[in-house]
């Protein structure tokens, strides 16, 4: 799509919503439920698309992303007549008499850039949000997932007029594209590096926006946790996608007294989940691209490798790895890892551990396994990263419940269930008063002892 088209696009939509036919709860419910009814027809199609770009298997797509999906729309479709009512709050005695409350209003005309490793998840379950908020969208799905990506257009195009939601395929020329243009906010998931480019954009135009991002996101193991879950636990999480997963657990924090042991039931966990050769499980998926699969390649140091390393550069697939005896100068340090490969880092004093992840940038997630509940407080008070799970992974992400999002370096902004609602609105605040009686004290000529008396009593 051309610039001239994207700008076309977009002043449709302006339109379209200049005519106030989203404001109604009842047309965002009928909306949300043709979405949801489209989805779980295509369903076999989804899951088919999400094999073609990253080799996953129909459970796990199922209940990462059309699965997800569902339950998000199921959410949004149960609540969103209460979440676009006038929410009444206290008024000050000093404004008597009037009402006082916050009016959601949806920002507009908005943008959703979403990217490949969850690509039907991440472009579908942020604009059930936006629906639900009231907004239009255009959406911009990732150019690496060119099976989902179609398949997000198809699903969206059976569903709505352009004027309303479209897709806008492509790669780098459309993103520029469509950032040029004055969206009134903008929805981004991806990485830090494009993320940064997305903020500039937005800040020419004073749009508020939310960035999903990522980071190096630690999982502690200390002496006191129960080794076997932890390990199963870890492994599910760090190998889900083929570790291509933003709130995965980067690397392991192991404490020295229970390391062999976490590592032994780890390859164990490995064996159990994946089989003797992942390479040859159909269920497990594979690196999106060439270059990613390159770029894995070079993080893995063979010298420090316990299990697996196999690669398979016809097929884009690697093991899942662990590598042992790792330190923060190892090449697999320097970034987001972003695939199969699990680093392991000593440690034998806790509290050098959380000093020393104070230091470092806020990640999007962070867990601890540990009976001790002192260890978990201080990780959980102390330190900043966006969420986290305490004796398990990835999880706190699955739930309507609490929003999900980043801090610092991992993004700034929530969605899911109600947050979500809240990213897409804004919240007006309104002081209805009334006309039967107006108090004199807050006008001209201010003196007189009474009018002094009266605005403490009423200010304090």
């Amino acid at each position: 799509m051309t610039h001239d088209e994207i700008k076309s696009l977009l002043c449709s939509q302006r339109e379209y919503y200049k005519s106030g036919v989203t404001l109604s709860s009842d047309f965002r419910k009928k909306q949300l439920k043709l979405l949801y009814e489209t989805v779980k027809k295509c369903e076999a199609e989804i899951n088919q698309a999400l094999k073609c770009d990253l080799g996953k298997g129909y459970f796990e797509s199922f209940m990462c992303e059309s699965g997800f999906v569902l339950t998000e729309i199921s959410y949004m479709l149960r609540n969103v007549k209460k979440f676009s009512k006038p929410k009444k709050v206290k008024t000050p005695l000093a404004q008597f008499p009037s009402r006082s409350f916050k009016q959601p209003i949806p920002y507009g005309n908005t943008l959703i850039m979403s990217p490949w490793n969850y690509p039907f998840l991440l472009s579908i379950d942020p604009l059930a949000n936006a629906i639900a908020a009231g907004n239009t969208a255009i959406v911009k799905p990732s150019a690496y997932s060119p099976a989902t990506s179609n398949m997000v257009k198809k699903i969206i195009e059976e569903c709505f007029s352009p004027e309303y939601v479209a897709v806008v395929t492509g790669g780098r020329e459309e993103n520029a594209a469509l950032l040029e243009q004055k969206f009134d906010f903008v929805f981004f998931t991806g990485s830090q590096s494009v993320g940064r480019e997305v903020l500039r954009h937005t800040a020419e135009h004073l749009t508020p926006a939310v960035l999903e991002l990522g980071g190096k996101s630690p999982c502690i193991v200390d002496s006191s946790a129960d080794i076997p879950l932890a390990a199963k636990r870890v492994v599910f999480g760090k190998y889900l996608n083929c570790g291509q997963t933003c709130v995965a657990p980067d690397y392991i924090l192991c404490e020295g007294s229970v390391k062999d042991e976490f590592i032994s039931e780890v390859i164990r966990q490995i064996k159990l989940q994946y089989g003797e050769n992942p390479l040859n499980n159909e269920n497990y998926g594979k690196i999106i691209n060439e270059k990613h699969f390159s770029r894995l390649c070079g993080l893995i140091d063979k010298s420090k490798v316990v299990y697996g390393g196999e690669t398979d550069k016809d097929a884009c697939r690697i093991a899942p790895t662990v590598m042992n005896n790792v330190e923060f100068s190892d090449a697999v340090m320097g970034e987001e890892i972003f695939g199969p490969i699990m680093p392991i880092i000593e440690f034998n004093d806790f509290d050098a551990v959380v000093e020393g992840l104070k230091e470092k940038d806020k990640p999007l997630a962070l867990y601890i396994f540990s009976k001790n509940k002192k260890h978990i407080n201080r990780v959980v008070k102390e330190l900043s990263y966006g969420g986290g799970c305490v004796n398990d992974v990835i999880i706190h992400l699955a739930t309507s419940e609490m929003g999900f999002g980043g801090v610092g370096e991992s993004g700034m902004g929530s969605y899911h269930g109600k947050a979500g609602f809240d990213a897409f609105s804004h919240y007006k605040s309104i002081v209805d008063k009334k006309t039967w009686l107006d108090l004199p004290m807050r006008y001209q000529p201010y003196k007189g002892k009474l009018f002094e008396k009266l605005l403490h009593m009423f200010l304090k």
